[in-house]
């Protein structure tokens, strides 16, 4: 079954294409074909002049819908938090699971592990091998220490499903990031009290990345950088974000941005109100904190992520997107997604002029917004 995409300006992950159409076959793309060129048997989807990207990745999110993935590891719940969070644009997205007991996450890996749904891309352990001094919200009675015994135990049980993991570097020894990579997990550096060596010798043994940059780290220090200094001075390291001007001051991004260039990436660090379990989020008017008031996750959606950034972090609106798109694309070897080329999936969103969803495709299957 071919679909077209026509009335649209395309943006590629490289570059802006215009006066031309997108031809989709079942669940890929194609490529660009002249206007008129195509069979007229095509199903056609009039994008209103609008822009089309490619779907939005999300590479750390806990939940939607109402429901906390960690406190409702759930077929039934996955099912809601799926619909909601697809709703919004983003097509792809690891599900964050933080520092937890064994049972709950024996709970999310048969959950996911039964899950084909093409938006889930796997779990984002955040944890539990994190530092309790820079714990933020994480419960501190659940957090280990890292052997190379418990941690394939862990990837044993867990079969393909954890895609990324967040350690603190200062307590990972080369053996046990060694462990992680070869096991296909992308290794990120967090929640963690590392020092510029330390930080800077996690990187060298392997660590990819950055969790929520500046945030549940050693901080940037004129005497030592912290974590934040090593990811800036890397050269490899990517890091992400979040762009709710919050977690992160809005001319903090742009700084880090500025520095890091497509190394850095956006995430929607989301959560939902919850009163069960061992994390108890409440909602307030742009945040979520634990009850005691510690920030605990944003109130965001990644679109908002990459609206803020444009509209107050002063980033380019196609770099913004690279940095919703592309980049966490990349960073997880998702070499289908991120980009609208032939062979990638066809999971496309449709944005207006000010920056509002007006459509969503996913599997090549486009749903339009009221």
């Amino acid at each position: 079954m071919y679909t077209l995409f026509y009335n649209a300006r395309f943006f590629t992950g490289i570059g802006l294409v215009e006066g031309k159409e997108l031809l989709i076959r079942d669940d890929r793309i194609e490529g660009f074909a002249d206007p008129g060129s195509v069979s007229a048997d095509a199903r056609r989807i009039d994008c209103g002049g609008n822009l089309v990207v490619s779907g939005l990745i999300d590479l750390q999110i806990a939940g939607g819908g109402g429901y906390l993935f960690s406190s409702h590891p759930t077929p039934g719940a996955l099912d809601t938090i799926i619909r909601s969070i697809v709703s919004t644009g983003t097509t792809g997205f690891l599900l964050a699971l933080p520092t937890n007991s064994r049972e709950v996450y024996t709970a999310a890996f048969r959950t996911v592990s039964g899950c084909a749904h093409p938006a889930v891309m796997g779990l984002h352990m955040e944890g539990p091998f994190i530092s309790n001094a820079r714990r933020g919200a994480h419960v501190p009675e659940l957090i280990m220490m890292p052997t190379p015994e418990n941690v394939s135990s862990l990837l044993d049980e867990a079969g393909s499903t954890i895609r990324m993991m967040t350690v603190a570097p200062e307590i990972c020894t080369p053996e046990v990031i060694a462990l992680l990579r070869e096991r296909g997990v992308t290794v990120a550096a967090g929640h963690s009290n590392a020092t510029f060596r330390e930080a800077m010798a996690g990187f060298e043994m392997g660590i990819e990345t950055t969790t929520h940059l500046f945030n549940a780290m050693s901080p940037l220090h004129h005497r030592d950088p912290g974590l934040p200094g090593a990811a800036f001075l890397s050269g490899t390291a990517c890091a992400s974000i979040i762009a709710d001007g919050i977690h992160v001051d809005y001319a903090t991004v742009n700084i880090a941005r500025k520095i890091m260039r497509e190394r850095l990436f956006l995430i929607s660090d989301a959560v939902e109100e919850n009163d069960r379990g061992a994390y108890r989020h409440v909602k307030r008017s742009d945040r979520y904190t634990l009850p005691d008031g510690t920030l605990s996750g944003a109130k965001l959606t990644m679109l908002d992520a990459v609206r803020n950034s444009i509209d107050r972090a002063g980033i380019e609106k196609y770099e913004a997107f690279r940095m919703a798109t592309l980049y966490p694309a990349r960073l997880i070897r998702a070499s289908d997604r991120g980009m609208i080329e032939p062979g990638a999936r066809a999971d496309l969103v449709i944005i207006d002029n000010e920056l509002n969803l007006k459509g969503v495709c996913l599997n090549g299957i486009t749903e339009f917004k009221e």
